[in-house]
């Protein structure tokens, strides 16, 4: 008789977890290095690596095994309103927007990337002026879009399913770049083994933290999935063979990116500042 009139309690990430056994991860297959199918058809990606740390922080939670399992989402919309619904419990590789936390939960970032633009060396420098009149290939509703729209407005725009897409009409000269998430172009590009590219301008157009989004009200998930996160970006920063391993397998030294150790933990050290050390014990 209590209950008459209220609705029933949604049961949480941790306690369908506890039951089930599983946590289910909304995932593309394209978008290196964060989630994408290697040369075996494998499911790989810096943010695959990031899931598994998680569901293996729930593990030690709960104190009963935890798995991951991977549901296939087609596009960004898609996937953000199946978190949003909690018919996904976890995206790692999410681009943070304030609209978007209206209604998602966001974890502590593991990557920093921004807007830039692809195209040919020695071609535009990605000023507005530089800009003007050319062929910027987009994808509709994307953060690429809305900046090349809101920051460069002379520049046409043309649209593409996605970034491969914009690469063959960039290969082309169909276009003149290709707008879009700096880190996912560069992976893209890397994956399709174009040469002579470069990213534009230097400072993006547009910057903001990748992290993991989660459903609104499950705050004790979301402290485990930062605490995870936290734990790999501090093993970084003290040299943690396992979480050195981890991170530079995709952003640094002989990984997809190739960025500077140095200048990852900067931003790793950035990010730790305005949250609690991890005291992470080396295995050297």
């Amino acid at each position: 008789m209590g209950a008459s009139g209220q609705a029933a309690r949604a049961e949480t990430v941790i306690e369908r977890a506890a039951r089930t056994g599983v946590i289910t991860v909304g995932t593309r297959a394209d978008l290196s290095p964060y989630s994408f199918r290697n040369d075996r058809g494998e499911l790989v990606g810096y943010g695959i690596d990031v899931a598994q740390l998680v569901a293996a922080e729930v593990s030690r939670y709960l104190g009963r095994p935890v798995r991951v399992e991977f549901e296939s989402v087609a596009d960004a919309d898609t996937l953000f309103r199946q978190v949003s619904r909690g018919e996904i419990a976890l995206a790692c590789g999410s681009q943070f927007t304030w609209e978007r936390e209206m209604f998602v939960d966001t974890s502590i970032p593991f990557s920093l990337s921004g807007i830039r633009i692809l195209t040919r060396a020695q071609g535009l420098n990605g000023t507005a002026e530089s800009l003007a009149g050319k062929r910027i290939a987009v994808v509709p509703g994307s953060l690429g879009e809305r900046a090349i729209r809101d920051l460069t407005p002379q520049a046409i725009r043309v649209a593409v399913p996605g970034l491969k897409e914009g690469l063959a009409a960039l290969g082309s000269a169909r276009v003149d770049g290709v707008a879009g998430d700096s880190i996912l172009l560069a992976g893209a590009a890397r994956a399709a083994g174009t040469q002579g590219l470069v990213l534009v301008p230097q400072d993006p157009l547009v910057r903001y933290a990748v992290g993991c989004m989660m459903p609104e009200n499950n705050s004790t998930f979301r402290n485990l999935v930062n605490l995870a996160i936290a734990q790999m970006i501090q093993g970084y920063v003290i040299d943690d063979p396992a979480a050195t391993a981890t991170v530079n397998r995709w952003l640094g030294p002989g990984g997809v990116l190739e960025l500077p150790p140095d200048l990852i933990k900067a931003y790793f050290q950035t990010v730790l500042l305005n949250h609690e050390q991890i005291n992470v014990p080396t295995t050297r």
